[in-house]
């Protein structure tokens, strides 16, 4: 597996199991809001291949209070 594959797969991992604890009854919401979002800013470019060709992850539906 190439190493930006792996990093990528490892951070996917451990936003799985991040999300598992989180369901826990005796989770420490702290603790889960910031290393959710410590991993999800860490979360490498995906791999080629795991998205379709021509996806544009910026191209979507506008939000309630999205920002241009």
């Amino acid at each position: 597996m190439c190493p930006d594959c792996e990093d990528f797969a490892r951070t996917v991992v451990l936003l799985g199991q991040l999300a598992l604890y989180a369901d826990t009854s005796d989770a420490d919401g702290t603790f889960v809001d910031t290393v959710g979002v410590s991993l999800a800013a860490s979360l490498p470019e995906p791999p080629p291949g795991i998205f379709p060709p021509g996806y544009d992850p910026e191209d979507g539906p506008d939000y309630p209070g999205e920002l241009d």
